[in-house]
């Protein structure tokens, strides 16, 4: 089944915010032997996985609000603040109350990229994976693990939280409505 990519318009049956040919691309700049070794149904799977983990382990932080209530992915998004410019003209972007926005009717590029890292990160590991009970101490033959008290059980993926931090909400951020 082809893969449905999200074109701006909030589709109620896209499965990914970049196409296998954009991540191709992407991957192709930056050497990456792994991916290009896969064949186009893999890459397809792998991209459905990286945009699922950006839904779930997201969704409630995103800034703004999505463009339509059926759209199937958390983008496109309206009334996303751009922090990161204040002034002079911007294509694409609107200004309003002199305050700039990303445009609600694409997918921001950084979403797309890190959509792509996540496929590459989905096919050496599960991106979500079941938590069991914390080992403290293991050791098998000569070898011995201990972990430290309150250790992370699961993966953080750093440069995923780098690209998509200007769209999302500062922490612990509390939205205010004046009745």
């Amino acid at each position: 089944m082809a893969l449905i990519v999200e074109d701006g318009t909030g589709l109620a049956d896209a499965e990914s915010y970049i196409s296998v040919a954009d991540a191709d691309a992407y991957f192709s700049l930056r050497g990456n032997a792994a991916w290009a070794a896969l064949n186009e149904a893999q890459k397809e799977q792998a991209l459905r996985k990286g945009t699922d983990y950006i839904g779930q382990a997201y969704r409630p932080r995103w800034k703004g609000s999505r463009v339509n209530g059926v759209q199937a992915l958390d983008w496109p998004r309206s009334w996303v603040q751009r922090d990161d410019f204040r002034y002079g003209p911007l294509n694409g972007t609107a200004m309003i109350g002199g305050m700039y926005y990303f445009p609600a009717d694409e997918v921001p590029v950084e979403v797309a990229r890190a959509t792509a890292e996540l496929a590459v990160r989905s096919l050496s590991a599960d991106l979500l994976s079941d938590q069991g009970a914390q080992v403290t101490g293991e050791t098998v033959g000569p070898i011995s693990v201990t972990y430290a008290d309150g250790a992370r059980q699961t993966t953080r993926y750093t440069a995923i939280d780098a690209l998509l931090a200007p769209f999302l909400k500062a922490g612990g951020q509390i939205a205010v409505v004046r009745a």
